[in-house]
């Protein structure tokens, strides 16, 4: 039984994915670049880091590269934020998790404080002891350092704890660190592109998990 659960946000707690790919989108055309939604819908999951170089040129990245993304920030801020909403039973979720003797920590490619925002959303603020951020790492998701980064806040080996996340990057980071990865469907990708990257279990949302918790592999291996 694991010990620990480790809660990408984006898309797995918070219904956000579709405004986060807005906001990079906008960013991207105030620096003359048009890209189609459909194809910045499916980087969301990434941190700025690992989605930028997808559209931009090195020479792009380096002349302005860290301006757009600040710029993609206040666009989420100012225009999308306020618009995220937390999926249903998130917050009776993760009291089953440590009712059930379990530790917690988010493990997210947003920023500090976006990640502020949403734990307020979901109503999980007073059970989250620990996070990790975009801002806590060299590189994000599909890179693992962001879970390598939890597992030591957390104090457990990767085989003491799993990943809930809606991205194929969160199984294939989860992979990376030696860490096993329960899928949502919540997020927008398919079941077969979860299994595909590695989810050992997929669930809808967090309120499908918590109906299924005691057979999931987070309450048993």
């Amino acid at each position: 039984m694991p010990k620990a659960a480790i809660f990408d946000v984006d898309g797995t707690l918070v219904d956000s994915v579709d405004l986060h790919a807005h906001a990079w989108v906008d960013a991207f055309r105030d620096f003359g670049h048009h890209v189609d939604f459909k194809q910045m819908r499916a980087q969301i999951g990434k941190g700025g880091d690992e989605l930028m170089p997808v559209f931009l040129s090195e020479a792009e990245l380096k002349q302005y590269g860290e301006e757009l993304e600040n710029h993609r920030g206040q666009i989420l801020k100012e225009k999308y934020l306020p618009r995220v909403k937390g999926f249903p039973q998130v917050r009776e979720l993760f009291k089953r998790v440590l009712e059930d003797g379990k530790k917690i920590v988010l493990a997210s490619s947003a920023k500090k404080d976006e990640l502020e925002v949403y734990k307020k959303v979901a109503d999980i603020e007073d059970l989250v002891p620990a996070e990790t951020s975009a801002d806590d790492v060299d590189k994000s998701k599909p890179h693992p350092d962001i879970f390598e980064e939890a597992l030591k806040r957390l104090g457990v080996r990767s085989d003491e704890a799993i990943v809930i996340g809606d991205t194929p990057y969160d199984a294939e980071a989860a992979a990376k660190a030696g860490l096993r990865t329960i899928g949502l469907l919540c997020g927008g990708w398919g079941g077969e592109d979860l299994r595909n990257a590695g989810c050992i279990a997929i669930y809808k949302d967090p309120a499908h998990l918590l109906t299924a918790y005691d057979q999931s592999p987070l309450a048993c291996d």
